[in-house]
């Protein structure tokens, strides 16, 4: 099996963390919150790690926006109908 699209559930810590690293990586990745504040709030935090990177010299300005261009942030979980692999990362 060929995972190109990761979903992942929680945009908090640990689920922004997840789907940074998936996106850095090459991954699609589908971003799923239960309300947009919480949405926008891990995407955010994702720009700005990725920015952080590029300041410290690990990524370069072009790697940092091709894999913020790879992050889909969604409010319905239909959208991770279409993922190979889903990680969930949300309380419960």
């Amino acid at each position: 099996m060929n995972i190109e699209t990761v979903g992942v559930i929680g945009a908090g810590t640990m689920g922004n963390g997840i789907a940074h690293v998936f996106a850095k990586n090459g991954y699609q990745v589908v971003l799923c919150e239960v309300e947009q504040r919480f949405l926008d709030h891990g995407i955010e935090t994702i720009r700005k790690n990725l920015e952080r990177e590029v300041a410290k010299n690990k990524l370069t300005a072009e790697q940092s926006q091709q894999a913020r261009k790879r992050v889909k942030g969604v409010l319905d979980r239909k959208e991770l109908a279409k993922c190979d692999f889903v990680i969930q990362a949300a309380t419960e």
